[in-house]
């Protein structure tokens, strides 16, 4: 069904980033760049052992190492606290044991960190060794051996079992059944910028936190819980940030640290993690084991979707719970599924945390059901894209497990990449050795709930017109990197009629912004959009009945835009400065507020809010590959990347995170590997030893912009930031079949992965010929 696109004089354009000069000229100020006055440097101590109790902590020594201010251990933070209300299970230092190497145990202050180095040296710790669950087999095969004692079901983080259908019913009537079993290894978020925090104590005892956070809301609420101080005497900044990606969307003991440290001496105190302890805070990729049975009938649609998870959680819960929601939830689209059963178990292990990367607890099954998929195109001798098309979904339609869809260009996702990869002409013709591959994905907009109940708004804005023609905007969106400090001065100045660069954005500030509840699952430009929006036509409605008065027309023959304020069908004009300061004569001081709520969405069943959005994403791929079958090395020479973001509002924008995810994707696909050795240390923890792609190791790619007109998003926009990463593995796989044969069914793709499947096919070949 065809929609609307609204016309619209900054919308659509492609403009720059507000903060790209600060940030390309050194202005920009990041947690590690704010000095303090008497500010003390402050380091963590880290277990060294993957699975021990702690007997006791002597801190002797190291405080009487010069320089050494303070020290802290876990008795003094006891209290709890996780991102899930449901699932706190982390202190900010362990206090009763320690749960894999690199968790937390002591910190020391001293005047620079050099001396708070030594001084770590000179903690002594006596712990007391436990068996190591290193692997989800290990930690289901021993519950007596619990990670955590309060868990009840032995080292089982969450289970998720639920079926829509009769599964085993229509799989056993299926013309053909897939059953395949794939392996995702485990990655990391590899920002630029480490995790850095600082906290300053002033005279009246408020406490201030600056943090390299992507989630300042909940950072805020976790400091007061677990420092029993009330929220009023908090404040949390976030200042400029170097890339997050998920992995910074809980709170860190370091956050906790330098508060309390800072509390207890009266002095700045600021910890900055380095490489190695950004690797083991982790809450990257969960390494997910999966089994999946797809039926279709014998035209190639659905008839049963089933799937059975295994997920390896690490030591503590994180977002874990919805994780395991995540895992099944979010498959079922952009296809129909008649019937539907998942069952995925999150696995307490004794390594770094697990948690949400981008495309957070999705992006593991879709490549798996991508590539069973296209196993079923093959048995059928249907064209991958044929076997996508027939399963569409549909737009304006309910999932099998009740989530609602609005907008859906999926269909012409797949027309795009069909058509510029010359796939009809391409795809049967290209020789041994090259080939192409085709994937999709869905996303969600924005979580339907906030992570703790409550009926307020999950973002706010407050706008403020000064009299100057200044237009300041103030928001507690979290800017990552994606440009959201952005997007309330091209909303504002749509709706207002000014320039983009009359507006400024005051952000991230807990005492000065309304509440947003921070950067993660795709929410920001959504939510903070139309809270925008709705600040926005507020204020035009008093500038539009101000001209007008001044005119002597209807507030309705007003029109502005860039600038300019215009009678319909005249010449008559005058500034936006003008019109500004005739609202103001006319109504006093302006300014107005917006906010964001989520109708309540999901199934009727619990859980059935998990997964639940306001609006859906859409993503089809093509992969070009090129497999060198005597080193196994897959090159892919080039990415279609086809995204239905509803409407681009800056395609500049939209086509950077559509890159950006493809490229995240093509990494874990060939390169990342967050693994560990049998004593539960990273195998390389920096990123010398970390693979992750250069410039010279990246595809080709190409952008190509799809636009449905969500009916609920702002000006009819939808996701952009996590959507496009799903397809580029499977896509990426389903290539590989086409070049060489082989099924890529665990990650990472390694040329020795590669080369041992193409010794096992040709073994087969021979053996065949033998017998023939």
């Amino acid at each position: 069904m065809a929609r609307e696109r609204a016309k619209t004089s900054v919308i659509g354009g492609r403009h720059r980033k507000g903060d790209s000069v600060l940030k390309a000229t050194g202005q920009a100020l990041y947690a590690d760049d704010i000095q303090l006055p008497r500010m003390l440097h402050a380091k963590i101590l880290r277990s060294p052992h993957p699975h021990a109790r702690i007997r006791g902590i002597d801190f002797s020594a190291a405080l009487a190492h010069p320089g050494v201010v303070a020290v802290l251990e876990g008795r003094e933070l006891p209290t709890r606290y996780g991102i899930i209300p449901w699932t706190e299970d982390e202190q900010a230092l362990a206090e009763d044991k320690a749960r894999y190497v690199g968790d937390e145990v002591a910190a020391v202050a001293a005047v620079d960190e050099l001396t708070a180095d030594e001084a770590l040296a000179l903690i002594r710790v006596d712990y007391e060794p436990l068996p190591a669950l290193l692997s989800v087999d290990e930690a289901a095969a021993r519950p007596d051996v619990k990670i955590h004692e309060g868990a009840k079901h032995g080292n089982v983080s969450k289970r998720v079992d639920l079926a829509f259908g009769d599964v085993e019913g229509e799989l056993a009537r299926s013309a053909v059944v897939v059953d395949e079993r794939f392996y995702y290894e485990g990655s990391t978020h590899a920002p630029i910028e480490p995790h850095c925090a600082l906290a300053q104590v002033d005279g009246d005892g408020n406490l201030t936190v600056w943090s390299s956070t992507q989630i300042p809301h909940y950072l805020h609420r976790a400091l007061a819980k677990v420092l029993g101080l009330p929220e009023k005497k908090i404040r949390v900044i976030q200042p400029f940030l170097g890339g997050a990606f998920g992995g910074k969307s809980d709170p860190f003991a370091l956050e906790f640290c330098v508060a309390k440290l800072a509390l207890k001496t009266g002095r700045p105190v600021k910890i900055l993690y380095t490489r190695e302890e950004v690797f083991y805070a982790h809450r990257g990729r969960h390494p997910m084991r999966m089994r999946y049975r797809v039926g279709t009938d014998p035209d190639g649609r659905l008839t049963a979707v089933d799937a059975k998870i295994d997920i390896d959680g690490g030591a503590y819960s994180s977002f874990g719970l919805v994780t395991a929601y995540y895992a099944g939830q979010l498959l079922t689209g952009p296809y129909r599924f008649p019937t539907y059963h998942f069952d995925s178990t999150r696995f307490f292990t004794n390594k770094p945390c697990c948690g949400p990367k981008r495309g957070h607890g999705s992006v593991q099954p879709r490549f798996a059901f991508e590539v069973a998929l296209d196993m079923a195109a093959e048995k059928l001798g249907l064209d991958p894209i044929e076997i996508r098309r027939r399963n569409f979904i549909g737009e304006d339609v309910t999932t099998v497990n009740g989530q609602r869809i609005g907008s859906n260009g999926f269909l012409a996702c797949l027309d795009a990449v069909e058509r510029a990869s010359g796939w009809k002409e391409r795809y049967a013709q290209l020789p041994p050795g090259k080939g192409l591959g085709v994937a999709g994905s869905m996303y969600i907009s924005g979580t339907a709930y906030p992570i703790y109940p409550n009926e307020m708004p999950q973002t706010g804005v407050q706008v403020k017109l000064d009299r100057s023609g200044r237009v300041t905007v103030f928001s507690g969106a979290s800017d990552i990197g994606q440009g959201s400090n952005s997007v309330p001065a091209w909303i504002l100045a749509e709706e207002l009629g000014c320039a983009p660069e009359d507006v400024v954005a005051v952000v991230s500030d807990t005492d000065l912004t309304p509440v947003d509840l921070g950067a993660y699952s795709s929410r920001v430009t959504f939510m903070l959009g139309l809270a925008c929006i709705e600040a926005g036509r507020r204020l035009r409605a008093q500038l539009d009945a101000a001209v007008a008065e001044a005119w002597k027309i209807p507030a309705a023959n007003v029109e502005a835009a860039l600038g300019t304020y215009r009678e319909v069908g005249s010449a008559r004009t005058l500034s936006f400065v003008e019109a500004v300061r005739l609202a103001e004569a006319k109504f006093g001081t302006l300014g107005a507020t917006g906010s964001y709520r989520t109708q309540k969405l999901g199934g009727d069943y619990r859980g059935g809010t998990i997964g639940a959005s306001p609006a859906y994403s859409f993503t089809a791929h093509v992969a070009e590959v090129d497999v060198d079958r005597e080193t196994g090395i897959i090159t892919v020479g080039k990415l279609w990347i086809a995204h239905d973001c509803g409407r681009a509002l800056n395609p500049c924008l939209v086509e950077g995170q559509m890159e950006g995810s493809a490229y995240m994707g093509y990494a874990e696909a060939l390169f990342e590997a967050q693994e560990y050795d049998h004593r539960g240390l990273h195998r390389g923890p920096s990123l010398l030893d970390y693979r992750i792609p250069t410039t010279l190791d990246t595809p080709d790619m190409k952008s190509l912009i799809v636009e449905s007109i969500e009916p609920g998003g702002p000006y009819g926009a939808k996701e952009a930031g996590e959507g496009p990463l799903h397809p580029s593995i499977p896509a990426i796989s389903n290539a590989v079949w086409r070049a060489c044969g082989i099924r890529l069914t665990e990650l990472p793709f390694t040329p020795a992965r590669v080369l041992r499947l193409l010794r096992e096919k040709e073994a087969r070949e021979r053996k065949l010929a033998a017998t023939a």
